[in-house]
């Protein structure tokens, strides 16, 4: 019989030293648990991370795309009238010329009358559009609205200024249509 308590004493003991080996080894397989799930907890941060930022570049490429092209809107609305006055221009300068070679003329004087009326409703249509002519004679030359095609010495105007106009230059709204053909002087 003392065999046999010998036998339940080291079985007992062997009974607690799995038991403690198991106890020690589940606080491990608990801290390799640990490592990985903040591992992959980390790598979910980072991924949402990322993808936030591409939402946030998103929205601002988004937004600048919607005020761009809602400025291209407006400018085409602005200028939408631009064909029909480059168009229109030639009728205007020879209405012009017509007018000035006539105007001495008396026996005419109901033709040059329907032509001057001509002249003037389409002057103000173009007034109504926002086309209006560049200023000329007097102004300082600037090659945006002007474009010299002679140079003469004028003791009367300060250099680099407009002496004559050859012909009138176009502006709608902000945008030179047909710069004005000058004599600049020296």
């Amino acid at each position: 019989m003392a065999n046999e308590e010998k036998e339940k004493v080291n079985e007992t003991e062997e009974q607690e030293a799995v038991e403690a080996e198991v106890i020690d080894a589940a606080p491990a397989e608990e801290s390799e648990t640990n490592n990985e799930g903040s591992e992959r907890l980390a790598q979910l941060e980072q991924e949402k991370n990322e993808m936030y930022d591409r939402l946030l570049r998103l929205q601002a490429e988004y937004d600048n795309f919607r005020k761009r092209t809602q400025k291209e809107k407006e400018a085409a609305s602005k200028y939408r009238s631009q064909d029909l006055a480059e168009a229109l221009l030639p009728v205007v300068d020879n209405l012009d010329r017509a007018l000035q070679t006539v105007q001495n003329e008396e026996a005419n004087k109901g033709f040059v009358d329907g032509i001057r009326m001509v002249h003037r409703q389409l002057l103000d249509a173009f007034d109504n559009q926002g086309i209006e002519t560049i200023e000329t004679v007097g102004q300082t030359f600037d090659p945006h609205l002007h474009q010299a095609v002679m140079q003469v010495e004028n003791d009367e105007y300060e250099p680099n200024t407009v002496v004559q106009e050859l012909q009138k230059g176009y502006k709608l709204k902000d945008r030179v249509i047909r710069p004005a053909m000058v004599q600049v002087n020296q």
